[in-house]
């Protein structure tokens, strides 16, 4: 079982940047394909990016590309994302999650385990 904590969530002006990271009790991350999904309100789930196990290979949301960054921190055991340029599209509850067996990148079904959450809010 590996249970997720995102933090870093929080109010920040539209242009500004935020670091979100996922910790994880029980597991190695390293050995988890992780994404980064978020979701605001009245709308679906939505993919952000995510992250492979060896190779590192990054997928981004084409809304997200070139402004946010995803990097693991094996010594910490976490996962983070760097997001830069935030724009108030961007606020939504941020969520971490983590697959064992790499599979379509992009969907929620692919992951096995989910953090709580949590809320990033971008004024204008």
């Amino acid at each position: 079982q590996v249970q997720l904590v995102e933090s870093g969530g929080g109010l920040v002006q539209a242009g500004g940047s935020l670091r979100l990271s996922c910790a994880a009790s029980g597991r190695t991350l390293s050995s988890y394909y992780m994404g980064w999904f978020r979701q605001a309100p009245g709308k679906e789930r939505e993919f952000v990016g995510a992250i492979t196990t060896i190779s590192s290979v990054l997928y981004y949301a084409d809304s997200v590309k070139g402004r946010f960054t995803i990097s693991r921190d094996n010594a910490k055991n976490t996962v983070n994302l760097q997001m830069n340029s935030l724009k108030p599209e961007d606020t939504a509850v941020y969520y971490c999650a983590a697959a064992s067996r790499f599979g379509a990148a992009r969907m929620g079904s692919t992951y096995d385990y989910w953090g709580q959450g949590t809320q990033v809010t971008v004024s204008s």
